[in-house]
């Protein structure tokens, strides 16, 4: 595959995301990776990359050019309008521009995307190491037990220095790699994101006091670290925090992009895998060989969204959140206004994924304040027939309603069977000619109820008592109604051939 070049990347990404200010050697440079700044590491040589000035306000970021055109790179990304365009002319290198508010690593995600390359570590290392060395660098410098989490709450790495004294609380933390729920915890919490820097916080019941800092890059909140203070702590313990963090931004901000991109990945690689175009023997390498059913989640639609396109992408990231919580990475996708996730099934009678889809169905719809339906389609040996499955979860989706929003196909494979027979019927015109049409044309001219007797006839399964209770009238009203229909449009309803034929006609001509 040639190589992307800037011309490329703009026009693949394209304003307003990305906004090109000058171009000294064109728009056929090179482009080969984007890279995430990181002001406490010297700048590698890296020829055709495009760095991200994390951290460097627009206006500052003349050394920073000056910086990347020694280094090789083919131009500089920040964030805001004022950039200095004069020192990227001089140095000879592209300025590029964000919008203010844009989160580096979602940035670093759209060009890391454009570009077809995977999300580069400076110095490299997988990023849950690295938050590892991290926490133990830091605990080393401050004296402290350290952990760092993100802003759930999710111990996302720990230190483990020998000798530093702990507590309960870190204890049953790194244990449930969740920090233990209180009242008081969560007024900590506020009182350190508010903060500019590091925090003295004093000790909860049965615990030692901390010293935490939130970390941030620009103004986005990526987690905090926290260290337990025994009273010990090093002079310098907050300055060395705040160095901490600093690098913990940067690790943070590419561990991020880098499971951002691989959810990219693996929902291009289902989207294609769902439509037939994708190699199977291929996906299964990223995506796994066991046992799969897709999931199908929409909308209602019979409901009228307020923004549709971004309803749906708010659904996405609610069928996605809750498909990673239990089953870890995980491929979903947004196709034609239909989420689909892709759920591993070993040995799955199917309760786990109904109660998995009950449950983001309610939460969605909590959320987005519309009714949403979910459909499981059947489980396949292998992903080579998601897309069997994935045909079986839409035409669930089709006959799903307020009665019945979430439905495993074995469920309610007698709907779908009438669906797709009245499917076959519609394309064949001669097929609805007869009874059923005749018995419509008549309550039309003639104002009476006879459709609507003979379906609850055929609903109570021929039971003239159940009959007469579904329409609300005597028994003996709804068999004289049924005389007359025998009567004058000459159907023997005790053919059961002719019985059949009628119903079927009756439902694809939208009766019932």
């Amino acid at each position: 595959m040639d190589a992307c070049s800037l011309g490329d990347l703009i026009d693949v990404v394209g304003e307003p995301s990305v906004r090109l200010h000058t171009a000294p050697a064109g728009l056929t440079a090179p482009v080969t990776e984007a890279l995430l700044y990181d002001a406490h590491a010297p700048l590698p040589r890296a020829p055709g990359a495009l760095l991200l000035a994390v951290g460097v306000r627009a206006k500052a970021a003349g050394p920073l050019v000056r910086a990347a055109a020694q280094a090789g790179m083919t131009g500089v990304v920040v964030r805001g309008a004022d950039g200095p365009v004069a020192d990227a002319e001089e140095a000879g290198v592209a300025l590029l521009s964000v919008e203010e508010d844009a989160a580096w690593h979602r940035v670093h995600l759209l060009l890391a995307s454009a570009i077809g390359a995977r999300p580069v570590t400076t110095g490299g290392g997988d990023a849950r190491g690295e938050l590892f060395a991290l926490a133990d660098a830091v605990a080393a410098a401050v004296g402290g037990a350290t952990a760092i989490e993100d802003p759930g709450q999710r111990i996302l790495a720990y230190s483990t220095v020998p000798g530093q004294p702990t507590d309960e609380d870190r204890r049953q933390g790194i244990l449930g790699l969740r920090v233990p729920g209180s009242p008081q915890n969560t007024e900590q919490y506020r009182i350190v994101f508010a903060a500019e820097g590091p925090v003295r916080l004093p000790a909860l019941a049965g615990a030692l006091p901390r010293i935490a800092v939130a970390v941030r890059a620009g103004g986005e909140t990526l987690g905090s670290l926290w260290v337990v203070d025994d009273g010990g702590l090093a002079p310098d313990a907050e300055q060395a925090l705040t160095q901490g963090a600093s690098t913990a931004a940067l690790l943070l901000l590419r561990a991020r992009a880098a499971q951002e991109l691989a959810r990219h990945q693996d929902g291009d690689l289902l989207r294609r895998l769902l439509d037939g175009t994708a190699d199977p023997d291929a996906a299964v390498h990223r995506l796994g060989p066991e046992p799969v059913r897709v999931a199908a989640f929409a909308v209602d639609s019979t409901v009228s969204a307020p923004d549709g396109e971004q309803t749906a992408l708010r659904l996405l990231d609610l069928v996605r959140l809750q498909c990673e919580a239990h089953y870890g990475r995980h491929a979903c996708v947004l196709v034609d206004g239909i989420v689909y996730a892709l759920l591993p099934a070993p040995g799955e009678r199917g309760e786990r994924h109904r109660h998995l889809a009950e449950d983001i169905v309610r939460r969605a719809g909590a959320a987005l304040r519309v009714p949403v339906r979910a459909g499981l389609g059947d489980v396949v040996p292998s992903i080579a027939g998601a897309p069997a499955s994935r045909a079986d979860a839409d035409l669930v989706l089709r006959v799903l309603g307020p009665g019945l929003p979430v439905a495993c196909v074995t469920e309610v494979r007698p709907r779908i069977t009438l669906l797709r027979l009245a499917e076959v019927m519609r394309g064949k015109p001669e097929l609805t000619v007869g009874a059923g049409r005749d018995l419509l044309d008549h309550d039309a001219r003639h104002g009476t109820a006879h459709t609507r007797t003979l379906l609850a006839w055929f609903e109570a399964g021929g039971d003239m008592a159940g009959a007469a209770e579904r329409l609300g009238v005597h028994p003996n009203t709804c068999r004289y109604r049924l005389r007359q229909i025998q009567r004058r449009l000459g159907i023997d309803l005790d053919d059961p051939d002719e019985r059949l034929v009628l119903w079927l006609q009756l439902r694809v001509l939208g009766c019932g």
